[in-house]
């Protein structure tokens, strides 16, 4: 525990992380007794929560200050939120380093968080006492001022003088029934600046002596610089130099348009993609065929040979889905400033650990002499979290090259062809069922790439070449692990196509080739859809609820309107478990997604507003990915540039969302990314019931 003085003077607090809670390589663990979580309370009575994590639109700006209000007992309409510096001591309690994924804020700084709120307000009260020359425990804090009788001061009256105290050693964070701000609807602290255009984003990035760069990139993947010719690009007024980067040529000028004029201007050569390139059709058919050879067993229970020679029938399917791109609102950008051994960055990033270790190591200089500031994300989806640090480490490149500060943005077309795609995948399962049409051997190959082999946390997270990021959600899956012989096997094929995490991760293809699986199931045992799951699903009482739930809050098992169909599907990913039911239509031959019922049981929701909000965008996401992502690749070249052709969700197509939210008693669990996953074959489950036409490849296409 430390205390120290805040910027805005008064009492800033921090708490150390004990050392046996830390399950990472010894080498990878921070420093022993660190601080890595602050509230800071100033002399005006305003409460300032300092994150260690990204806002980037998931609202940890408002859920993480719930958690230390609470416990403070503070005035609400005093707080404030700010991003932390980069620094070891804010550290992820569960990964060990600054970074925000995985659906991992809330719930992973949900006991911390309260527990420096509670501390504060343990050691203001004693501020307060000893004011008095009372005993603490006779005194209350409320709403930011702590009462004795008649005597009343202000949290920000005694902040000087609570800095001085030794922590408490031990608090008692409050039982569940006390809460008065966890579990209920508070607006966003973040939306008034965002209205008001206040809020600064990495595009927003400006100072005086700031120049813009522009990157002239590899037009293929594979594709390595020759040679370039920068005459006519310094011709362009306002462009004042072109420099080399790692694999490309960056245009600095005065600002945007001439850096990209300037660019436009460029006369460059690149040598051809080894093998004539990349192809995503050829990749493809390559895929299938892998598929139907075994790959390497990443779980395997029983003898599945000899269960599906016993079954009385069988079932074989075979889905696949395309590479996507993130195509956050807000394209990448960076702004890099280096002063001798020094450097800062500003930009939103999802790694600021990675980020910083990066710029450290091409400067020739240490991390903490790199200073990352965070600003807020235009999202992201993990597009922000490369564990490459690829357009960090080119706006270092840059203005290291460049000699002046440099912001250098992607247009919305470099952002498009930039590469670090959600992967292609293709799955093959052929399921043994019973005489009930049950199943009693499930075998599936998964052949996709890898989205962390090559990378420098490949030493840390795979094991026996496998990336668990490629098959999660299949073994484990409720209706999957309990069948008598289980086996996945996987391929990670190479590829020069650069690939990285997207919203919900793996979850996003294996629960479409999983739901999608089910559905087939029940169809040919001639079974309910919903009454074969909860057939599935007899020991998983919280997976069957969120079912139930969500089928009854869409009238399942009532008849739709004339010319629709309802389907559903139910995941469970990050620790959350969502139910989403759908009712389609088609119109013009196309797929219409009319309404959108969803469950979802991720334990505590610290905000159920923010929780609503999370599941409304990842359907919306998701439904992009289902009816309209793909990126088409062709001689290595990305066919794909803007949202002409590769296509978003459109208002007019957004369909009604419901959201409910079980109460749960379980441990908390993610909420960013979850409900991304089942839409996709909820949407293909009801295509079927209507059309009887079973659609196994996205985007999801009428014959």
């Amino acid at each position: 525990m430390q205390v120290a003085a805040g910027s805005a003077a008064g009492l800033l607090l921090s708490f150390y992380v004990p050392q046996g809670l830390r399950a990472a390589p010894k080498a990878a663990q921070p420093p022993p007794l660190s601080p890595n979580a602050f509230v800071r309370i100033g002399t005006d009575d305003s409460v300032t929560v300092v994150l260690a994590h990204s806002e980037m639109g998931q609202g940890i700006w408002t859920g993480l200050a719930m958690l230390i209000a609470e416990e403070l007992e503070c005035d609400w309409s005093k707080v404030r939120s700010e991003h932390a510096p980069t620094a070891p001591v804010y550290g992820h309690p569960l990964m060990h380093f600054q970074m925000t994924g995985g659906s991992s804020t809330t719930n992973g700084e949900f006991e911390r968080y309260r527990t420096v709120g509670a501390m504060a307000k343990d050691m203001l009260v004693r501020a307060a006492a000893a004011r008095w020359k009372v005993s603490p425990a006779t005194c209350v804090a409320a709403k930011g001022v702590i009462t004795h009788g008649k005597d009343q001061l202000t949290y920000g009256q005694v902040a000087e003088e609570a800095m001085k105290l030794n922590p408490p050693a031990k608090v008692k964070l409050k039982d569940p029934k006390d809460w008065k701000l966890i579990g209920t609807v508070v607006r966003r602290l973040d939306t008034p600046e965002k209205i008001t255009g206040k809020a600064q984003f990495g595009m927003d990035v400006h100072f005086p002596g700031l120049r813009t760069a522009v990157v002239l990139r590899p037009p293929a993947f594979g594709a390595k610089l020759v040679k370039f010719d920068a005459a006519d690009a310094l011709k362009v007024p306002g462009v004042e130099k072109v420099v080399p980067t790692a694999n490309g040529v960056a245009v600095v000028a005065a600002h945007f348009w001439a850096a990209k004029l300037g660019r436009d201007a460029l006369r460059a050569e690149w040598t051809k993609p080894e093998g004539g390139g990349a192809d995503s059709a050829k990749l493809l058919a390559d895929f299938r065929a892998q598929a139907r050879k075994p790959g390497v067993v990443a779980a395997q229970v029983g003898k599945v040979e000899d269960a599906m020679a016993a079954a009385k029938s069988r079932v074989e399917a075979e889905y696949d889905v395309p590479y996507l791109a993130h195509a956050p609102m807000e394209p990448l950008n960076c702004t890099a400033k280096i002063d001798g051994d020094r450097c800062e960055i500003w930009t939103g990033t999802q790694f600021q650990t990675g980020d910083q270790m990066a710029a450290a190591k091409i400067l020739g200089t240490t991390p903490e002499k790199v200073q990352i500031h965070t600003t807020f994300l235009g999202g992201a989806f993990g597009r922000r979290a490369s564990p490459v640090a690829d357009f960090v480490a080119e706006a270092v490149i840059v203005a290291k090259a460049a000699g002046v500060p440099v912001k250098v943005v992607w247009t919305r077309e470099d952002d498009m062809r930039g590469g670090y795609y959600r992967p292609a995948f293709v799955h093959r399962i052929q399921v043994g069922v019973d005489a009930r049409g049950m199943p009693a051997a499930w075998d599936q190959t998964v052949v996709g790439q890898s989205i962390i082999a090559g990378t420098p946390l490949e030493a840390l997270v795979m094991k026996n070449g496998i990336d668990h990021s490629s098959i999660e959600g299949i073994a484990e899956s409720p209706y999957v692990e309990k069948t008598p012989a289980l086996r996945v096997s996987l391929h990670s094929p190479k590829t020069p196509i650069t690939v990285l995490w997207w919203r919900s991760v793996g979850n996003t293809h294996t629960a479409f080739a999983v739901e999608s699986m089910v559905d087939e199931l029940a169809h040919a045992a001639g079974k309910d859809p919903l009454a074969y799951r909860l057939e599935l699903l007899k020991d998983k009482p919280r997976h069957a609820n969120a079912l139930k739930v969500a089928a009854e809050k869409a009238g399942w098992g009532t008849a739709p309107a004339a010319g629709r169909a309802r389907g559903l599907a139910m995941h469970e990913s990050f620790g959350s478990i969502v139910a989403e039911v759908v009712e389609i239509s088609i119109e013009q031959g196309r797929i219409r997604v009319h309404e959108v019922t969803c469950s979802v049981d991720c334990g505590t929701a610290v905000n159920p507003l923010g929780v609503e909000a999370q599941i409304q965008g990842s359907v919306a996401f998701g439904l992009t990915a289902a009816l309209h992502g793909k990126l088409n690749i062709a001689d290595g070249v990305v066919q794909e540039s803007n949202f002409h052709d590769y296509p978003m969700l459109r208002m007019v197509d957004m369909p009604r969302i419901a959201v409910h939210i079980i109460p749960s008693q379980a441990k908390m669990g993610g909420i960013g990314e979850p409900a991304t996953a089942p839409i996709a074959p909820a949407v293909a489950n009801a295509v079927f019931a209507l059309t009887k036409q079973r659609l196994r490849s996205l985007p999801l296409r009428l014959a």
